[in-house]
């Protein structure tokens, strides 16, 4: 039964991303608890904490387990949580060295860290498809800078517009985005490891040199101390999942307005066709990245409600975080790789802008003109005029500059006035900037973990 169309094998393909998803499968999951139980028994033969050969019957044992996934969900039911019955079953496969798997750990050092290392593979991925992105929408805005267009504010015309300038406005935060990433990714991608209560008790004074070492293992950050019940570095990423999905389905509304029949000055290329309407062309893609922009935004509000733990640890908000952050993972890597493939296959028409603004009937360019006038007549005045005389265009069908060269007379250069092209302001200059911003930010990598231990899920 599929209870979510991420999962779903009819819907999947239009909401879900399935190398993302696959992170989060099932036996990824385990997979990567194995790694943990394996890595930590490493650094605890190293230091001299369990006996010499332990850590290679307890490596060989997790790399060749295939555990009973129905007892771990009889376990999960026992436990709140697979790790005791997986442990379990590590411990009987690795014999006579299973007493030391899982030494001085507790379940959520496992699950936590299994978590953010199969997060710092998907993050990894989204740093790439971002790189990706950017590089297109770079080029676009590049390409476009000349399409004039109307800019509108509350959905209603405004000043002339580049199409290039408006591409710019959806590069730039994901320029910044990708920054945010590099920066965030070391408070967010660290071990956990604190034991029963945070204490690592059973190392006495060893418990740091455990963890550190732990981290080095599995090339993750270290933590000042665990973060059982802090969870702002989780918030933190999800808050950037948010983000990144936010700001993409900006993008695709600003196109599914533009393909309205009634504008036609742009469209995503997805050609969506009606079940019933042989002339529809439904901008589906864009459609999408509105959709799970808004559900992101949903969910991280479940991601907030989980910093509120109680004490040393929680269950309830533990739990709240698993029926979250995946969902958020798999619906960001769907919108990074549909607003791909919609900014490859955007397609501006030049002539209905042109067309869209000669309908304004000159009242685009009123600004400019009161602007003008302003050189005359005081900028008060300048202004009533224009007003007065935009709404006589717009009741009578007459074009603005005409009304006002009737009335004021011809000492302004009216024909430069009603080009919309003469009044574009520092457009191309903002192009430039953004595409040079966009480009410097190209190298900031995300510093990610080293990743030994994940790269075989590639």
């Amino acid at each position: 039964m599929t209870v979510s169309p991420l999962d779903s094998a009819i819907l999947g393909p239009l909401v879900s991303d399935s190398a993302t998803a696959e992170l989060f499968s099932d036996e990824a999951a385990i997979k990567s608890m194995l790694e943990f139980e394996a890595a930590l028994a490493v650094v605890q033969e190293r230091l001299q904490l369990i006996p010499c050969g332990a850590a290679e019957k307890i490596v060989a044992a997790a790399a060749s387990l295939e555990p009973d996934c129905k007892l771990l969900g009889a376990g999960s039911i026992a436990a709140g949580h697979p790790v005791a019955a997986l442990v379990s079953q590590l411990r009987g496969a690795a014999v006579p060295a299973g007493d030391y798997v899982h030494w001085g750990a507790t379940a959520q050092d496992t699950v936590d860290t299994a978590l953010v290392m199969r997060l710092a593979v998907a993050l990894d991925r989204f740093d790439a498809r971002l790189k990706g992105l950017i590089e297109v929408l770079s080029g676009q805005a590049n390409r476009c800078r000349e399409y004039i267009m109307a800019g509108r504010t509350r959905t209603q015309h405004a000043v002339p517009l580049s199409f290039g300038l408006k591409v710019a406005g959806w590069l730039l935060p994901l320029a910044r985005h990708r920054r945010r990433l590099a920066e965030l990714g070391p408070r967010a991608l660290t071990v956990q490891f604190g034991g029963a209560a945070g204490t690592l008790s059973v190392f006495g004074s060893r418990g740091v040199e455990v963890m550190e070492g732990l981290a080095a293992e599995l090339g993750l950050e270290t933590p000042p101390a665990p973060w059982h019940s802090q969870r702002d570095g989780l918030i933190e990423l999800a808050s950037w999942l948010s983000l990144v999905t936010g700001t993409l389905a900006k993008m695709g509304q600003d196109l599914a307005l533009l393909a309205q029949t009634e504008l036609g000055e742009a469209s995503d290329g997805s050609a969506g066709h009606s079940s019933t309407m042989p002339h529809k062309s439904n901008p589906v893609h864009s459609e999408i990245l509105v959709a799970v922009g808004r559900a992101n935004a949903n969910l991280l509000s479940s991601m907030h409600q989980a910093a509120i733990h109680e004490h040393e640890r929680s269950g309830s908000a533990w739990t709240l975080e698993w029926l979250t952050l995946p969902q958020m993972a798999v619906l960001t890597g769907a919108s990074l790789r549909l607003g791909t493939s919609v900014a490859q296959s955007l397609k501006a028409d030049r002539g209905r802008m042109q067309r869209n603004i000669e309908r304004s009937r000159g009242v685009l360019t009123a600004e400019a003109a009161a602007v003008s006038l302003a050189k005359r007549l005081p900028l008060a005045e300048s202004r009533r005029i224009v007003a007065d005389a935009s709404r006589r265009a717009r009741e009578s069908g007459e074009e603005l500059t005409a009304i006002l060269e009737r009335e004021l007379g011809t000492d302004l250069d009216w024909t430069a006035l009603r080009d919309p092209a003469n009044w574009l302001g520092s457009a191309a200059a903002f192009i430039e900037r953004t595409i040079e911003a966009a480009s410097a930010r190209q190298e900031r990598a995300l510093r990610l973990p080293r990743l030994e231990w994940t790269r075989g899920r590639e």
